[in-house]
């Protein structure tokens, strides 16, 4: 192994894009356990989905929109930011946003020099994810560094079913 195949499977900077969903606080579990043992740091990372002004609805502001969700993804961080210091991780993060998520990922892959992606699936299945892939899907294919990909179960329905159904 040469010096510089060497020098880049040190794992130094792990990568965390979070929704805030519980598959991606696994995944923040899973990324704060291997920062411990590996003394990396961690970068997290929230992107909010911004989409076209033709299907923005014309009663909620879009500025005001995207700072709301600003605002909650930075309150986020500040909590996950202070857990992962209580254990001696140092931690960075960045809030983007974009109509391409699995792209502004990529990009911040490159910017801040990360060696690995600890990204969870939400388990989803049927017509959406078929149609237009999955934001880890995307990820997989296309990031220049290794991914940890944690498979997480799919999110119960929120659907009730009626008892004449």
């Amino acid at each position: 192994m040469t010096e510089a195949t060497a020098a880049s499977t040190i794992l130094t900077k792990i990568l965390v894009p979070i929704d805030f969903s519980p598959s991606s606080h696994v995944a923040l579990k899973t990324a704060a356990e291997l920062a411990e043992r590996f003394h990396a740091r961690i970068h997290l990372l929230h992107v909010i989905p911004t989409f076209p002004v033709t299907t923005f609805p014309d009663f909620i502001p879009e500025a005001n929109f995207l700072d709301g969700v600003r605002k909650e993804a930075e309150r986020h961080f500040t909590t996950y930011k202070a857990s992962l210091a209580a254990k001696g991780i140092k931690v960075t993060s960045s809030i983007e946003a974009g109509n391409d998520v699995a792209g502004e990922i990529l990009d911040v892959i490159e910017r801040e020099h990360t060696n690995l992606i600890v990204i969870s699936t939400h388990g989803m299945s049927g017509w959406y994810p078929t149609v237009f892939g999955s934001i880890a899907e995307k990820v997989v294919k296309l990031a220049p560094c290794p991914i940890l990909l944690l498979r997480t179960p799919k999110p119960a329905s929120t659907a009730k079913v009626s008892a004449g159904a």
